[in-house]
């Protein structure tokens, strides 16, 4: 996949199916889009998904988790357009024609029914459809993805991932939700307690579940390990950061400085200050243990 990041230099050769949005966490209805956009692939147009969103909120994914998981859905091209005055100021008509017409051929749009773009959001669906014709594009509106009566959106993700409910934030996106990071040094306190752990500091706009202990599953290049999992600030050792510490089950393997994905699959208890080592290991013996249970593993 061809990923283009902060510029306005991108051009597409052939004619396109273009989807634009946030697309913060590639939800279920994000992924309706995508995959109108796959059908179109595969009647010779070049799929593009073309994101712009401000750099400084916080977000579901990160962007390179954002850009692997837009590749593996089978995406030709992701354009990451800068949040800048230059596009932001572009009235509607004038980004539809400079930039999806004349930059990226697009000859198909798919975007969802509260789509909005141009300055100040001016531009929706309804103006899309009367440029059709004038702009030589077809016009594909998708209809929003719900469950439980409620339409899918990021804000539905966001607030079932504030309130720990990681079963449902899974039923959203239709994945589990990850963590990724390269594995740092920490103070080796489950090493020494014979509960050896890999940590990550997540990227600081990633928003994170409420600090607890998780079960979890963790991704080490072609390997899957179950774990458990505390996101928190360690409040029995430093409290210094926001963190993610797991331990796997069926590995002691040196990890350090190797990139891993840790997806949280169900919420088991809160982050608290224990009043000694101690008592953090004979809690920590307990996690273990239900997260045994939980996978089934011996």
């Amino acid at each position: 996949m061809i990923y283009i990041d902060d510029t306005t230099d991108f051009y597409s050769d052939q004619p396109s199916a273009v989807t634009l949005g946030k697309f913060d966490g590639l939800h279920r209805g994000h992924q309706k889009l995508l995959k109108k956009v796959k059908y179109l692939q595969r009647q010779g147009f070049r799929g593009i998904v073309f994101s712009i969103a401000p750099e400084k909120v916080p977000v579901l994914l990160t962007s390179e988790e954002k850009r692997a998981m837009v590749e593996e859905q089978g995406m030709d091209c992701m354009i990451k357009c800068p949040f800048i005055p230059e596009v932001l100021s572009m009235d509607p008509e004038t980004f539809l024609a400079d930039v999806l017409i004349k930059k990226l051929h697009a000859e198909h749009i798919v975007v969802g029914t509260d789509f909005r773009f141009g300055y100040k959001r001016t531009g929706d669906v309804r103006l899309l459809g009367l440029l059709q014709k004038k702009y030589g594009f077809t016009l594909h509106v998708i209809e929003k993805e719900c469950f439980q009566g409620r339409e899918i959106s990021s804000t539905y993700v966001k607030e079932a991932l504030a309130g720990a409910d990681m079963e449902l934030v899974t039923e959203l996106l239709g994945y589990t939700y990850p963590v990724s990071g390269i594995v740092r040094h920490g103070r080796q306190l489950g090493r020494r307690i014979g509960m050896p752990t890999v940590n990550l500091v997540p990227e600081e706009r990633k928003l994170m579940p409420p600090p607890g202990v998780y079960f979890s599953r963790t991704e080490v290049g072609e390997s899957t390990y179950c774990g458990v999992t505390n996101i928190g600030y360690k409040p029995t050792v430093d409290g210094s950061f926001l963190g993610a510490e797991t331990y796997l089950y069926g590995t002691h393997e040196n990890l350090y400085d190797r990139e891993i994905k840790v997806s949280l699959l169900r919420f088991r208890r809160q982050e608290r200050k224990f009043g000694s080592v101690e008592e953090l290991k004979a809690q920590m013996e307990k996690d273990i243990l239900a997260g045994k249970e939980y996978f089934r593993v011996s």
